[in-house]
């Protein structure tokens, strides 16, 4: 299957997800994009949280992998509640999560594709992420992209089905000690 043919697969996938009904308004910001998408209540919350809501209105350009609502359960039910809400809670933490989910740049569906498979691209956290496409679709770490191509006045988003997590994010929930 070519890749055209793959990212064709990709948005029937979505339309049948849902994402098809959701207005999308091309001169809005990432953040009120996001914020205008059902699947996106938990992701506008976090970057709320983290307090990247004027970094991600920015001119930018940014490329957002977003993951859904979904997603985010999912990662909670594997860590188990306590431990996600210790990540949630510790904002290093939660700023490195969430910026490793964005790219400086806008890199639309096209551009990923012209990417070599195993490609690493570094994000805005500063660690890289690795894009891989198959017959199966396009994977960026072990998350799939589900939708691509959601304009916004500042960038792109493109939607996944898990959250990624960055490799050294222990280093941000780690205990901080004190001398006395």
């Amino acid at each position: 299957m070519n890749r055209i043919a793959r990212f064709a697969l990709l948005a029937a996938l979505a339309a049948s997800m849902g994402f098809s009904a959701t207005v999308v308004r091309a001169d809005s910001d990432i953040v009120t994009t996001a914020a205008g998408n059902k699947h996106f209540s938990t992701l506008v919350s976090a970057i709320k949280a983290a307090g990247l809501v004027e970094t991600l209105k920015s001119a930018g350009p940014f490329t957002v992998f977003a993951p859904t609502n979904a997603a985010f359960r999912a990662l909670e039910k594997k860590v188990g509640e306590k431990k996600f809400s210790a990540v949630v809670a510790n904002k290093k933490a939660l700023v490195a999560i969430l910026t490793y989910h964005v790219l400086p740049g806008k890199v639309d569906a096209a551009a990923v594709l012209k990417l070599k498979n195993g490609a690493k691209v570094k994000t805005v956290e500063g660690t890289p992420i690795i894009v891989h496409h198959n017959s199966q679709g396009v994977y960026v770490d072990r998350a799939k992209v589900i939708k691509t191509d959601i304009e916004c006045t500042n960038g792109v988003i493109h939607v996944i089905n898990a959250v990624l997590l960055p490799p050294d994010l222990n280093k941000y929930l780690k205990p901080v000690h004190h001398k006395m």
